[in-house]
């Protein structure tokens, strides 16, 4: 930086002495207390400037001093929002992904519910269809019995008696494996809506 200084007078001026046409004379002492006087007043408007130079100097460096420090605290703040920029772009990524895999997740469960719901509806249609046959087939073993008295005869008595005994032996025999079917079919449902309670509770879960 450079600075220029104009001076409202000349130091020539101050010590340059007149001269006289006809002959050189020397100066009076007047003229020499004036020159001096002069060139005190001229030394003190130069020291003058000269601190003036230097405080307008002083404040030029301090306001590039400020300018800096402002200029590195900008590009501080710029750093800092920059990185908290790439956090933020990296945390919606991380969101994103996290979404994505969630609806994922999500759609698995309800194609898993829906497969256990139409499990669960054929087994309930298996265990119906079980039951109203052998509720038929136990109500012709009533009707049966029913009749018996009608047609046994005292000839076929024994012979009748034997054969309701082994029909009655079949029939109880039946009668049991029917009831450990159905024991299989209902403790199968039971397993099977216990595995629907806890799907349903699972997915109302937070």
């Amino acid at each position: 930086m450079s600075l220029i200084l104009e001076s409202s007078f000349s130091i020539e001026d101050i010590i340059k002495t007149p001269k006289s046409p006809g002959k050189r004379t020397e100066p009076r002492p007047v003229e020499l207390l004036i020159k001096l006087r002069n060139l005190q007043q001229a030394k003190k408007s130069l020291e003058d400037e000269v601190k003036e130079t230097k405080l307008f100097i002083c404040a030029r460096k301090e306001e590039e001093d400020t300018l800096t420090a402002e200029a590195l605290q900008l590009e501080g703040t710029l750093n800092e929002k920059e990185e908290l920029n790439r956090s933020m772009q990296l945390k919606c990524e991380d969101i994103q992904l996290e979404a994505q895999r969630q609806l994922e997740q999500n759609h698995q469960k309800e194609e898993l519910v829906k497969q256990y719901c139409f499990q669960i509806q054929e087994t309930k249609l298996k265990h119906r269809k079980i039951r109203m046959k052998f509720e038929n087939q136990l109500q012709q073993l009533t009707e049966q019995h029913k009749n018996l008295s009608t047609v046994f005869t005292p000839e076929r008595l024994p012979a009748e008696i034997q054969s309701a005994e082994y029909t009655t032996e079949q029939l109880l025999k039946a009668e049991q494996q029917k009831r450990e079917q159905l024991t299989k079919l209902l403790d199968g449902l039971s397993h099977t809506q216990h595995a629907e309670m806890h799907m349903d509770t699972y997915e109302k879960a937070p």
